[in-house]
């Protein structure tokens, strides 16, 4: 039934555009090849796009890979990604390429249908944009009715990345690895709440979200990509800047930190999103950021951003025990300043069997392995500049880092990712298709890598087409897990500042 409504309300919304093209029905351009869209849309697409010399079979290879004689072959994407997102017309670059006015939306050019020797081919009307703009407001249905990536709903591989210049979540099909739906997230909806960090729970059925500018964590159903609650953090510190979110081991809570020099952690059940403490404030814990615990969840080790000190916090004592422990031989100091030149540790993981802890180590380009049990120094492994986010596979021993600032060997690029052994600690240096990657994630079930370039510096590559936010756009780009060199070569575009991503099934 829910099927149906949708192909009669995109039926209605279709005619009405058409309507105002037309004067006679004899005016109509006869029937052409559907390719399984609804007819309107291939009258568009399949008659004035897939032609010669553009996005037809023979010719879409020298046209971005954008193949259009079909609905299947749309969502196959393009050498830039996806082209068209199903409820999302605003973030469709399909649309732009169609559009001649800006009033109507995002323009880029070349214009398409674009001339050709074999194709006089003159812009879209604009009814007939307003048809295709329609068609993906209502999920880009195929002609039966069917939106893309809904299907199989309770098993889809998916990966979560954050836009955090855009209050969006992107979703990414594992399987074709496209962005398959874009998430509003924050709730106000007139301000740019700054979705940071994104996590997920064990078992995959829920993505969460802090803000760095929010007052609320939010709680994603991975079944529907919709909000299913949220905690309401700002209870405890007003725009606290939240930041790094860690979940339990059994899945029945998480805790996110607020990166402040009074900072304070937040413990939340997930059940509810009930408040279940808070503890720090003052000068107890300064600058926390990265967060995790041992197997029993009753001790939680959380790094200080400036200085050299992580954080052991006692749960099940009265009072709650916070202990500094140094990085390195020198006395533990968490600095206030965030100008301070120290280890200054970002981000921390723990082993599989919760022997061990990893840390990225900003300041010293180090990540640095403590012992889990004694507190002390195991290794030290020298990495890229500023290493940052972590990334475990559940199949390979390896940990991933993004060295966000490290100077590349591809020219015109910046970053590396590092691959560490986690039994042997050797470690290996990945150079890609990488612009200040940050966030970082496995998909062990497909053996790929995603790593998350934020292209924040204006002196980055230019991206493919525009985007409707203000800044330079970032992308996505895949590594093969098992021989860590690229994927498919591709550069995924997605919005502005893409920072934190997250797998939905681990295995």
């Amino acid at each position: 039934m829910k099927r149906a409504l949708i192909q009669l309300s995109l039926t209605a919304a279709l005619a009405t555009g058409i309507a105002s093209s037309c004067v006679h029905k004899a005016n109509r351009p006869d029937p052409v090849a559907n390719g399984n869209y609804p007819q309107e849309v291939a009258n568009i697409l399949v008659a004035k796009c897939a032609v010669s010399g553009c996005h037809n079979a023979a010719s879409y290879a020298n046209a971005n890979n954008v193949l259009l004689d079909s609905w299947e072959h749309l969502f196959q994407g393009s050498n830039s990604g996806a082209i068209v997102v199903p409820y999302s017309p605003e973030n469709s670059s399909l649309l732009f390429f169609v559009n001649t006015d800006s009033a109507q939306g995002v323009v880029a050019t070349p214009t398409m249908p674009e001339k050709t020797s074999s194709s006089p081919a003159t812009p879209l009307t604009k009814a007939e944009y307003q048809v295709l703009k329609n068609w993906i407001a209502s999920g880009a249905p195929d002609k039966n009715g069917n939106i893309p990536f809904a299907a199989n709903a309770d098993s889809r591989q998916k990966i979560y990345i954050t836009q955090q210049a855009c209050d969006l979540m992107a979703v990414i099909d594992g399987q074709s690895h496209l962005v398959m739906r874009y998430l509003t997230l924050g709730t106000k909806p007139n301000q740019i709440e700054t979705p940071h960090c994104t996590r997920m729970s064990n078992d995959g059925k829920y993505a969460y979200v802090s803000f760095l500018n929010g007052d609320y964590l939010q709680k994603i159903d991975t079944r529907t990509d919709q909000i299913a609650s949220a905690a309401n953090v700002g209870s405890l510190r007003f725009n606290g800047s939240w930041n790094i979110l860690y979940v339990a081991p059994a899945d029945t809570s998480v805790v996110t930190s607020s990166f402040t020099a009074d900072g304070i952690i937040a413990h939340i059940g997930t059940a509810g999103m009930n408040i279940i403490k808070s503890l720090g404030g003052g000068s107890s814990l300064v600058y926390p950021h990265g967060i995790t615990s041992n197997k029993a969840f009753d001790t939680l080790f959380v790094t200080a951003q400036y200085g050299n000190v992580v954080y052991k916090i006692i749960l099940n004592t009265t009072p709650i025990k916070i202990k500094s422990l140094s990085l390195d031989s020198n006395p533990a100091v968490a600095s206030t300043s965030t100008t301070t030149v120290s280890r200054n540790p970002h981000e921390i993981l723990m082993a599989p069997d919760f022997s061990r802890y990893f840390v990225t180590c900003q300041g010293s380009a180090e990540v640095r392995v403590m012992d889990a049990h004694t507190d002390t120094l195991i290794a030290a492994i020298p990495v890229g500049l500023s290493p940052v986010e972590m990334a475990m596979s559940s199949t390979q021993p390896y940990i991933f880092v993004t060295c966000q600032e490290d100077v590349s060997t591809n020219a015109g690029m910046k970053g590396s990712v590092y691959a560490i052994n986690y039994n042997t600690l050797q470690a290996q240096r990945i150079d890609g298709d990488f612009y200040q990657p940050h966030g970082i994630t496995v998909d062990d079930r497909n053996g790929i890598i995603y790593v998350v370039s934020t292209n924040a510096n204006p002196d980055g590559p230019a991206p493919h087409h525009p985007t409707g936010f203000s800044g330079r756009a970032g992308w996505y780009s895949l590594l093969d897990l098992h021989t860590f060199k690229a994927y498919d070569n591709k550069r995924y575009q997605v919005l502005v500042s893409p920072y934190s991503a997250a797998t939905r099934f681990k295995q």
